[in-house]
């Protein structure tokens, strides 16, 4: 049995942990590794590896960081299909799909390859006499990530290669359902140059959070993950100094206008609601069809798509679904799915009970339909996070806005529509951080930021791009006059121009 270890000072250290937890593969529901817990202990002497490394990481001009960031991007996408494997192997998803998240991580990759141009400051001289100001962005010091099971190599990559090019040292604590992707995209990294104790994996489970969030040598921490985890973290990290940028969870809508071309709507749908299994902060989990026709035509289109899904593991390249994560999550999903029943909704395509043939232990759930929900049900108001989707119809397009715009969650949105001003009119007013027309999944690409509203984001920056920049540094402004340029006197009054 593969025992998976820690990643510090640029070598793999096993932990010493008494506890530890299984990795399964969810398409056969067997065991594939061992993950030692690691303690508090370890994740602070990571830290003071990486305090150690940080002066001379800092001190490195920014384009010899860039030139490793250009090597690591050529390792990714050599490697990308083993990281899709690794991915595919404990998440569960699709190869395509693995593929598509190791895409967008490079992508972020390439955005901090820039980072010589994206950290010069500002320059005006003679703002009084003889004197010059100028900003500068430094960057914080040991900063760590703590990441979600659902993209174990895109969002690490979100992460930590712009804060590493700002200068920063980072402790990343990825997923303790799916380790082993973080763990191999990080020893691309040492690979392509990256001194020893720059970056570093710690394997763990609270205990090692708690560790993080305590921890007072680690200055910033980005988190992914559910609502009430990311509430915590928040709230821990920055009573403890910290700043923080924790991105919750989500419901996203998709407002279906009566002028939409329905195949196109179903076909987004489609891939929004039940790629990667639904385990996405972007999927959409909500339809919301404009008038009953609208809504009618939706279903009638809509459900022989769902019925006819395939649904298989990674292994089969003509699979469209894989299973979810773990056991207990298809448990959960599947509550849900009983409980939308209990609460009166109309279950349009059932995917509980589905088994595959030679998978019988995987954790598989069918793609699952509900039409006539409403706002009151629990499979409307919490993330279900699972190939389930609800038909909530509206009687107006005022009505469709009001019902996202009174949601918790503020993460995307979308609306399909070939109305110009119904579109205009949706993106503007809509509370909610990402908004897509007729585009479903709208993630920002990596030179623009990645972040909802409400109670999907908790703290000022979003993650990537210039707000992932700003986020791991602080500015600097010097104003500076040289003796030639001093008058004799001392001046008492504040100082002005």
């Amino acid at each position: 049995m593969q025992t998976i270890d820690n990643l510090i000072g640029g070598k793999p250290v096993r932990s010493a942990s008494t506890r530890s937890a299984p990795v399964f593969n969810p398409a056969t529901g067997e065991q594939a590794a061992v993950l030692p817990l690691s303690t508090a202990a370890e994740l602070d002497a990571a830290v003071a590896i990486a305090k150690a490394a940080l002066p001379r990481w800092a001190d490195t001009p920014p384009l010899k960081r860039a030139r490793i960031m250009f090597k690591f991007k050529d390792l990714l996408e050599q490697n990308a299909d083993a990281i899709a494997r690794a991915i595919s192997a404990e998440h569960g998803k699709t190869h395509d799909d693995a593929l598509g998240e190791v895409q967008r991580g490079l992508e972020v990759v390439e955005f901090a390859c820039g980072i010589p141009h994206l950290l010069k400051g500002e320059y005006s001289k003679n703002v009084g006499p003889a004197i010059d100001t100028y900003s500068d962005r430094q960057p914080l010091g040991v900063v760590a990530g703590i990441t979600p099971f659902n993209f174990p190599c895109m969002v690490p990559l979100w992460m930590y290669p712009v804060a590493i090019a700002c200068g920063n040292t980072f402790i990343l604590k990825p997923s303790e359902r799916d380790p082993s992707a973080a763990v191999l995209v990080a020893s691309l990294l040492q690979e392509a140059g990256l001194p020893p104790g720059v970056l570093n994996v710690v394997h763990g489970d609270k205990e090692v959070v708690d560790a993080i969030l305590a921890n007072p040598d680690i200055k910033a921490v980005s988190f992914v993950g559910s609502t009430p985890i990311a509430s915590y973290v928040y709230a821990t990290g920055t009573a403890n100094g910290k700043r923080v940028q924790a991105l919750g969870g989500a419901k996203n809508h998709m407002v279906v206008m009566p002028d939409a071309d329905m195949d196109k709507v179903a076909d987004a749908l489609m891939g929004a609601g039940y790629g990667s299994a639904g385990e996405r902060c972007m999927a959409v989990s909500v339809a919301v069809p404009v008038g009953e026709k609208t809504a009618d035509a939706l279903i009638e289109t809509l459900a022989p798509r769902v019925r006819a899904l395939k649904i298989g593991p990674a292994t089969d390249r003509e699979a469209e679904m894989g299973p979810l994560v773990t056991k207990q999550h298809m448990e959960k999903v599947l509550g849900y799915i009983d409980k939308g029943v209990a609460e009166g909704a109309k279950l349009v395509v059932d995917g509980r009970g589905f088994k595959l043939q030679g998978y019988e232990g995987g954790y598989f759930v069918g793609g699952t339909l509900f039409d006539h929900v409403d706002k009151k049900m629990t499979i409307y108001r919490e993330e279900i996070f699972g190939p389930v989707l609800s038909v909530l119809r509206a009687p107006s397009y005022d009505e469709a806005l009001e019902l996202i715009n009174a949601h918790e969650f503020g993460n995307g949105t979308a609306i399909f529509t070939r109305d110009g001003d119904a579109a205009r009119s949706f993106a503007d007013k809509v509370e909610a951080g990402m908004v897509g027309i007729n585009v479903p999944i709208p993630v920002p690409v990596a030179y623009h930021s990645f972040g909802g509203w409400k109670r999907s984001i908790f703290g000022d920056h979003a993650i990537y791009g210039p707000e992932g920049v700003r986020f791991y540094t602080r500015i600097k402004t010097v104003t500076s006059r040289w003796p030639d340029g001093i008058k004799s006197g001392a001046v008492f009054n504040f100082p002005t121009m």
